[in-house]
C-alpha cells in the first residue's frame, strides 16, 4: 500500500451467503477475500455474515473482523429486512468509510458510500428464467442498489454493457473487474499431463434454465451414438430446472451415461478436473463464467457457448459453438474428442489463457474502486 494514504474501515455485506447454495458467487466471495487479505494489511474490513455462514469465511489476517447477525439467507424476506433496516445501523455503530456488498443487493439508505458487484443481470435479459414470485425481488432491489451504490463493479465487459444499457448510469460510475482462478488448479494441470484422461465430457453448472443442459443432453445422446463409451458429468448444484433435466436423461436412456452430483466439495471437483477428457458449457447466457475459465486453466480441452462473456474470457483457447443449435453442439462436442492436434493445441493454450485472470489482480482493482469511492466522498466533504 503506498506510503501516506489513510487507511479505511471498510465493511463486507455478506447476509446472502448460503453456503453450497449460491454457485459462484461464493467462490467469487471466498477467493476475493483472501486476496485481499494477502494484498492489503492497511485497511480494517468488518465482514458481516448470517447464520448459515461461519467465521471460515474469513481469512486469517488481524484487520479482518468478523460480525455475525441473527439472520437466516435462506429465508429471504428476514434477510432482506435486516440487510435494509439492521444493517444500516451496524454500519454506522462501525463508522465505516465504505461497505462493499459482493452480492448484487446494498441497503437503500446507508451512512457510508457504497460499491456493489454485480455478476450479472439475468433477471432483465431472461426473466423467464425466474419464477414470478421472485421478479419483483429482483428488479426493485438490484434497481436500488444500481442507483443508490456510489460506485458499482462489473465483472465482466459484458455485464458492464448491460448495466449502461437497463439502468441509464454514467460509465464512469462502473469499474470491470474480472474473476480470478484458483492457483490451486495448476496442479490438477500437471496431474493431468502425467495421467490418461478418462472418456467423460464435464459439466460444471447449476441445473438452472439458461445453462441449456435439456440442450446438452440432446446433443449428448447423438455423441453417444458415434461414441458410446463417453460418458456425461453434471457436477453443481439443483437447481430450478433440475426435474426437467432428469426427465430429459429418462426419455433419451441416458440414466447410465449421465450422473448429475450435486453440490460437491472443492476437493471432489478438482478430482472431476483432473480426470475429464473434455469440457463442454452450452450456457445461453453468463456474467462471466468462472467454470470456462477453471476448466482452461486445468488444461482441459474446452468447448463452450459463443456468447460475449465466454469469448470474453477464453479468446482462442476454447472451440465455441452456437447454444441454440443441437447439431452445432453435437459437432463441437465430437471434433474435441476426435481431433487430437486441437485437442493438444487447446490443452496449451487454455492455461496461458487462464494466466491473465488472476484474485490478485480482482483484489487490487477492487481496493482500488474502494479507495475511489471514499475518495470521492472525502473531496466532496473538503470542497
Amino acid at each position: 500500500m503506498p506510503a501516506g494514504i489513510a487507511p479505511l474501515r471498510i465493511g463486507v455485506n455478506a447476509l446472502y451467503l448460503i453456503p453450497g447454495g449460491v454457485g459462484g458467487t461464493e467462490i467469487y466471495l471466498r477467493c476475493l477475500l483472501q486476496a485481499l487479505a494477502n494484498q492489503d494489511s492497511l485497511n480494517h474490513y468488518v465482514v458481516f455474515t448470517n447464520r448459515e455462514t461461519g467465521p471460515s469465511l474469513l481469512p486469517p489476517a488481524p484487520n479482518f473482523e468478523h460480525a455475525p447477525q441473527p439472520v437466516h439467507a435462506r429465508f429471504r424476506p428476514a434477510r432482506i429486512l435486516w440487510e435494509q433496516f439492521a444493517l444500516p445501523w451496524l454500519v454506522a455503530r462501525q463508522r465505516l468509510h465504505v461497505l462493499l456488498n459482493p452480492g448484487f443487493t446494498s441497503p437503500v439508505l446507508c451512512s457510508c458510500r457504497q460499491v456493489t458487484v454485480f455478476h450479472d443481470l439475468q433477471h432483465l435479459r431472461h426473466p423467464e428464467h425466474f419464477r414470478w414470485f421472485d421478479r419483483p425481488f429482483w428488479r426493485v432491489l438490484l434497481a436500488a442498489s444500481a442507483h443508490r451504490s456510489h460506485r458499482l463493479i462489473a465483472v465482466s465487459e459484458a455485464t458492464r454493457r448491460d448495466l449502461l444499457h437497463y439502468y441509464r448510469l454514467p460509465p464512469d460510475k462502473i469499474d470491470v473487474v474480472h474473476h480470478g482462478v484458483d492457483p490451486g488448479l495448476a496442479g490438477v494441470q500437471a496431474r493431468r499431463a502425467a495421467a490418461k484422461p478418462q472418456p467423460y465430457f464435464l459439466c460444471v453448472s447449476t441445473l438452472h434454465p439458461h445453462k441449456n443442459l435439456v440442450r446438452l443432453l440432446a446433443a449428448f445422446a447423438a455423441v453417444r451414438a458415434r461414441r458410446p463409451e463417453f460418458k456425461l458429468v453434471l457436477a453443481g448444484m439443483r437447481g430450478f430446472h433440475t426435474g426437467a433435466v432428469e426427465q430429459m436423461a429418462v426419455r433419451l436412456n441416458l440414466r447410465d451415461a449421465v450422473t448429475m452430483t450435486g453440490w460437491i466439495a472443492r476437493e471432489e471437483l478438482c478430482q472431476l478436473f483432473e480426470k475429464a477428457a473434455a469440457f463442454v458449457y452450452p450456457s445461453t447466457f453468463e456474467g462471466f463464467g468462472l467454470p470456462v475459465l477453471e476448466a482452461l486453466a486445468c488444461g482441459i480441452p474446452c468447448t463452450c457457448s459463443d456468447i460475449p462473456p465466454l469469448r470474453e474470457i477464453a479468446g482462442d483457447a476454447a472451440l465455441f459453438f452456437d447454444p441454440s443449435d443441437e447439431q452445432a453442439i453435437r459437432s463441437a462436442m465430437l471434433r474435441l474428442i476426435e481431433d487430437s492436434g486441437l485437442r493438444e493445441e487447446l490443452a496449451v493454450r487454455g492455461p496461458q489463457r487462464a494466466q491473465r485472470f488472476t484474485w490478485e489482480d480482482a483484489a487490487v482493482r477492487t481496493l482500488a474502486s474502494i479507495r475511489r469511492c471514499a475518495q470521492d466522498y472525502r473531496s466532496r466533504s473538503s470542497s
